[in-house]
């Protein structure tokens, strides 16, 4: 199938590792111009170093840029003000119990997850309806529909995502861009990585028993009984990005392995 993304400049934020890079090197393969984005110089050379061994015919370049605060998206915005695709990817997790949730963790989270991509989306998405084509994809998690209760701030951002997509989604009627939502599961990123192999060393087991633990306990309803790739995630978000999903909108699109027990 030919996605029609070639000559598409796309931005993916939060894309030097885990779910984002794995969806921009996809991109780069379809032939798309793609931006990758990370807090720091070196990171992002890293990415789009590893992504032209993987693809030497790749048109990519990074930008430097903390999309979690408003200057570093204004930074952003100034090094790339047009896209045709937006992939608000950038994010973080933290497992805290709620009492221990403080304010300032709170909007840590809210200011991320949430603010990174409304910022981007202000910006971009006019620009995207005045020539009627454009892409915004916002990777949220099944977390924003089953809250985990081990870090709720997480889930609740997630959630909020959510509403964010299908507002913008409700803007766009009669033109050719579309607003959605990507849910992964547990997905082996850097981070979930690095959480599994200190649970696992502090429990004085192997890495696999502890995923293993994981599924059966954190997780229970998990069909995939195992953390998916990033690729199996990007896979779903290139698709949604591409001309032949322009009757996918507004959608709440789920990749978790079925965790979320529900036909709809």
């Amino acid at each position: 199938m030919d996605l029609g993304l070639a000559g598409k400049r796309v931005l993916v934020t939060g894309s030097t590792a885990g779910i984002g890079r794995a969806a921009a090197q996809e991109f780069a393969r379809e032939g798309a111009e793609v931006i990758v984005n990370g807090r720091t110089e070196a990171r992002v050379k890293e990415a789009v170093q590893a992504i032209l061994r993987a693809e030497p015919q790749a048109r990519v370049r990074g930008v430097a840029a903390d999309v979690s605060v408003a200057a570093g998206v204004d930074a952003l915005v100034r090094a790339v003000p047009d896209v045709d695709v937006l992939v608000n990817n950038a994010g973080v997790f933290e497992p805290v119990p709620f009492e221990q949730i403080t304010d300032e963790g709170w909007m840590r989270m809210f200011e991320t997850n949430v603010m990174s991509g409304v910022r981007l989306a202000r910006h971009h998405f006019p620009r995207m309806l005045a020539r009627s084509w454009g892409r915004i994809v916002f990777v949220s998690s099944e977390s924003a529909l089953q809250i985990p209760e081990e870090m709720i701030h997480y889930g609740v951002s997630k959630t909020a995502q959510l509403a964010v997509a299908r507002g913008l989604a409700e803007r766009t009627r009669g033109t050719e861009v579309t607003v959605n939502a990507v849910l992964p599961g547990p997905t082996r990123s850097e981070g979930v990585g690095e959480f599994v192999r200190q649970l696992a060393q502090e429990r004085g087991i192997g890495e696999q028993e502890m995923e293993r633990q994981f599924f059966a306990t954190a997780r229970p309803t998990s069909l995939l009984q195992r953390f998916a790739t990033p690729e199996e995630a990007a896979h779903l978000i290139v698709y949604v990005a591409s001309t032949p999903a322009s009757a996918t909108n507004g959608a709440a699109l789920r990749v978790d392995g079925g965790v979320v027990r529900a036909i709809v």
